[in-house]
């Protein structure tokens, strides 16, 4: 069995989240600049197994795309076609940066630390992906 990898797209930064190889646990793994991401995910992908990649997916509340939807599909086909092996699906993104900031607040982490936007980034990547973990639980 191998990892699930979770992708929080934006233009400048992207956030990463993986879980354990028996797919119990997210974890951060980190944030990068985007233009580093094909590169990155190459160079990961040739040394852990990872079965699935999840995206999130920027939908506004009546399940329309917003401004950032095309770039997160044009991400995807490029990533397609980096890792052609690996299945790639589309998970809802809405309010995890907003949870990871009361997730951040909740943790104790100072306030300095919580305006790092690397910071909020992969810990959305990381709800994201406990969000599906769950929901495949149920």
């Amino acid at each position: 069995m191998g990892r699930i990898l979770c992708i929080d797209y934006g233009l400048k930064r992207t956030g990463l989240a993986v879980t354990d190889p028996l797919q119990i646990i997210a974890s951060a793994l980190t944030t990068l600049e985007t233009p580093q991401l094909i590169p990155f995910l190459k160079t990961y992908c040739a040394q852990e197994t990872v079965d699935r990649i999840l995206m999130g997916e920027p939908l506004d509340l009546d399940d329309r795309p917003t401004h950032a939807t095309a770039l997160v599909r044009k991400a995807r086909v490029l990533i397609e076609k980096a890792l052609p092996q690996i299945p790639i699906e589309y998970v809802d993104e809405r309010y995890t940066s907003k949870r990871a900031v009361e997730a951040m607040v909740q943790m104790g982490m100072k306030k300095k630390d919580r305006r790092v936007k690397g910071n909020v980034d992969k810990l959305a990547a990381t709800i994201m992906l406990q969000a599906w973990l769950a929901e495949q639980n149920t």
